[in-house]
């Protein structure tokens, strides 16, 4: 087994940053040989100033960094280095990799991964589309990554564990300070059906300053970005600069022209982020060589999806509504159909999980 403790001494050197660390290991190859070089090894390597080879070589574990390991044992986490044959190998082609992650549950060397984040505050839209989005890229073996927040990152670790899939969720916190606390089932679900990771100390509280260098891990573990719901000024604009930054493709779902919260993903499509209509508009793009999983149905043959037995009628409904919410009266004067058939057709549709009903007799799609 890796022994950790230099991973966890070189991080804690005071000027010893992101960027700095990799240069370092790219040279030494390992945190316990850099900590051992001589000044004028450690002084080749850009960015080690006198001062900070003086450091190095004087520096010493302090306390906190033992008790922190002791407590990663304690609690059942894991450490993954950037020696370790587990880290993301995506994420080492960032500038500034994290040198080691917390893990919770299993990370695999599959750079199958896509990120899905939108708005914390998404529509019933946004969170369904987000859902649908991600179970379909179960089906196609990929990863969804998100960061486990309210809104589309919950939606999107919950669409990919419905698809029987894996997902990875990256938190802006410690793995001990679960953020927000309601998701500490889903953060138990995704841990046995991938892995929650963090960069952050066990007890990192979910800090302001904590979510952008977050993002960037987000988007450098994955090939690509996808924003579903988003205003202009919305975190998830962040993820989406940073994966073009990182040289990964950008995608976005639109909304409603007239929805204030699909501003943001409006103009990267502007700007040139493909627009997505479903998982194969991201599998096209990236050219994944990857089959999709497949069902057996009740006569053996092999199908991704049910087929749903609709009447004439039913149809007609269902093709009537959209993905915002409908007023009963407006349903009525649409479609010209008796008002109690089509309640009648309103409670099965929704029975069978196709459609939703909002307070105030307001229907949309799922």
């Amino acid at each position: 087994m890796e022994n950790i403790l230099p991973w966890f001494t070189l991080k804690s050197v005071p000027g010893v940053g992101n960027h700095l660390y990799k240069r370092i290991i790219n040279r030494f190859k390992s945190p316990a040989a850099a900590l051992g070089a001589s000044r004028d090894e450690l002084m080749q390597i850009e960015g080690v100033s006198d001062r900070l080879a003086s450091a190095i070589i004087k520096h010493r574990t302090p306390e906190h960094v033992i008790k922190e390991i002791d407590l990663i044992s304690e609690k059942g986490f894991r450490i993954v280095t950037m020696a370790a044959p587990d880290y993301p190998p995506l994420l080492l082609e960032i500038p500034d990799p994290p040198p080691f992650l917390y893990v919770s549950g299993i990370l695999d060397r599959s750079s199958n991964n896509i990120a899905v984040v939108g708005s914390r505050n998404a529509t019933d839209y946004g969170v369904s589309m987000t859902k649908t989005l991600c179970a379909d890229l179960a089906f196609y073996n990929i990863t969804v990554v998100s960061g486990m927040a309210r809104g589309i990152d919950t939606a999107a670790h919950e669409g990919a564990l419905d698809g029987k899939g894996k997902t990875i969720a990256v938190l802006g916190s410690g793995l001990e300070r679960i953020y927000p606390a309601q998701n500490k089932k889903l953060f138990k679900m995704i841990s046995e059906n991938g892995a929650v990771i963090s960069e952050f100390s066990l007890m990192a509280e979910p800090d302001a300053f904590n979510f952008p260098a977050r993002n960037r891990i987000i988007s450098g573990i994955s090939l690509g970005t996808v924003v579903v719901e988003a205003t202009k000024q919305s975190g998830s604009l962040i993820t989406a600069r940073l994966a073009a930054e990182q040289n990964r493709e950008v995608f976005a779902v639109p909304g409603s022209i007239r929805s204030f919260k699909s501003t943001g993903t409006h103009t990267l499509i502007k700007q040139g982020a493909k627009l997505v209509e479903n998982a194969k508009d991201i599998v096209d793009e990236l050219l994944f060589s990857i089959r999709p999983k497949e069902d057996i149905n009740e006569q053996g043959e092999k199908c991704l999806h049910r087929n749903l037995f609709l009447s004439e009628e039913d149809s007609l409904v269902l093709k009537a509504l959209g993905p915002y919410p409908v007023h009963i009266d407006d349903l009525i004067r649409k479609i010209k159909m008796e008002p109690g058939k089509i309640m009648s057709i309103l409670l099965k549709l929704e029975l069978q999980d196709l459609i939703k009903q909002s307070p105030g007799k307001l229907f949309n799609l799922t």
